[in-house]
């Protein structure tokens, strides 16, 4: 089981309490109608069973029995609902909304969407569907601690080719978050790399140009790209080859890379080569699994922190791959 980041956990705890206070949770009423929080959450889940009893109730919403019947019977005062005989237990009572609760469901529903549509308008497309997927896992975690239930297996990553919406943005936000941490880069190298992705992206189309990307649901969680144009002397640049956090070591590296050196192969390059800094060992590994060398390193602070620069090499099977110098000045 990976460690939790205690920098993760705070700041997960502090955007929970924000979430609280400015959706309402915290006010005597909430989404606009005359109900507390807990009976506009009951309205919700008794919509989307059709029919429920009140212990299924109270067990959905977490709350005592007790505090259940008695916001139900005031849902059913109200107007709100309905209370049928189970056809199946006589004993037992069924709630359903009555054609006043549909309205008052539909009136909530229509204001929670704007709210959030509202909320999420500003943001690119990357970050909603970063924000759709993380609070969606979160929240399919915590009730699985609930239940005493092994964790969600978490949704399967495929590798696609080429540019989508997202993407600039999405690898030098992955690049700065990992290198801030490891290498202490902050914003010139997040926007170097960002403006180096802008520029080969209107490349793309070109051959000897390629570029994947690692999706998980809608989420752009790894990329690597191969430049055939950059180097010239019929050799491949290999960049931006980045794992987001939460799926190191989970294997989508080693997909990426793969993908990368086939299509390299396939399109005749004499050798392919990476720059990277010292310290990154289990890249390293990877690398060396897959044919790189360690061609030569040598100091640098080009990108606002001084590293160890690295340059490696794969030669293409049975060619060699000239000597080049270490003075790269892009990613």
């Amino acid at each position: 089981m990976p460690a939790v980041d205690p920098v993760v956990v705070e700041q997960i705890r502090a955007a929970s309490r924000q979430l609280v206070r400015e959706l309402g949770f915290l006010q005597d009423t909430l989404a606009a109608t005359d109900y507390p929080p807990s009976a506009v959450h009951a309205l919700l889940e008794i919509d989307a069973r059709d029919a429920v009893g009140a212990s299924q109730l109270a067990d959905c919403l977490q709350l005592e029995k007790s505090s259940v019947s008695r916001m139900l019977r005031k849902l059913i005062a109200a107007g709100e609902l309905r209370e049928r005989t189970s056809a199946e237990d006589g004993r037992a009572k069924q709630l359903r909304l009555s054609a006043r609760g549909r309205r008052t469901v539909q009136g909530i529903h229509a204001f929670a969407r704007a709210q959030v549509e509202a909320a999420l308008a500003p943001l690119p497309a990357q970050a909603q569907a970063d924000i759709g997927h993380g609070l969606a896992v979160y929240a399919a975690a915590l009730q699985a601690l609930r239940n005493g239930a092994a964790p969600p297996a978490p949704e399967a990553v495929r590798i696609d080719g080429g540019y989508r919406p997202g993407a600039i943005g999405r690898i030098a936000e992955m690049h700065a978050t990992f290198y801030a941490r490891h290498a202490g880069f902050g914003q010139f190298f997040e926007a170097k790399v960002a403006a180096g992705v802008a520029e080969f992206s209107a490349r793309l189309e070109r051959p000897g140009n390629g570029l994947w990307l690692a999706m998980q649901a809608q989420r752009i969680v790894g990329a690597i790209a191969i430049d055939g144009q950059d180097l010239g002397n019929g050799e491949a640049h290999l960049r931006w080859f980045v794992v987001d956090n939460g799926l190191r070591g989970s294997g989508i590296g080693r997909q990426l890379l793969q993908q990368a050196l086939q299509f390299c192969d396939a399109q005749g390059f004499a050798a392919t080569r990476l720059w990277t800094f010292a310290g990154l060992d289990a890249a390293r590994r990877l690398y060396e699994a897959h044919g790189f060398a360690l061609l030569q390193q040598c100091e640098g602070d080009q990108w606002g922190a001084s590293v160890i620069e690295q340059v490696f090499v794969r030669p293409r099977p049975a060619v060699a791959a000239p000597a080049q110098s270490c003075s790269r000045q892009d990613g």
